[in-house]
């Protein structure tokens, strides 16, 4: 199975983001595809933002756009689609990203996914990892200026 994810947090679940939700599904490239939604609360919205390196407590809505298709030749319509739907859902969608959503070339978003807890988790990388082994992931790069 090929796939690929897109993710954020709607600012609100509206009726105007779930008609963009239902009309884009409906042009689905593949059966394989789905729009899950999450709801964020209970205890992990009673943690404070700056205790764990996730700073995303407040409650609401995840979306997980996920794209997948078996045929290799299908790729560019199911990455499209992917990348369509997002931007069709964006004025719905709040500027936080869960990290483990990210795909690869969403890297620019992890300083959303880590929030406020960013310019710590360089300076923890910088001390611990300065150069960088631990990379295969949505990296904190220890170079960057933060």
């Amino acid at each position: 199975m090929l796939c690929y994810w897109k993710s954020a947090f709607f600012s609100e679940l509206s009726d105007a983001a779930i008609a963009v939700l239902a009309d884009t599904f409906e042009r689905a490239p593949s059966d394989n595809c789905a729009l899950v939604i999450e709801r964020f609360g209970g205890e992990a919205a009673r943690v404070e933002p700056t205790a764990t390196a996730y700073p995303h407590r407040e409650p609401g809505h995840n979306l997980l756009l996920i794209s997948q298709w078996t045929d290799p030749a299908a790729s560019d319509a199911g990455i499209a689609w992917a990348r369509t739907t997002f931007e069709a859902l964006a004025p719905h969608m709040a500027e936080r990203a869960y990290t483990n959503y990210l795909p690869a070339d969403d890297h620019d978003r992890v300083r959303q996914a880590f929030g406020v807890n960013y310019e710590r988790l360089v300076e923890l990388k910088r001390r611990y990892d300065p150069h960088n082994l631990f990379h295969l992931n949505q990296n904190i790069d220890p170079t960057r200026s933060s």
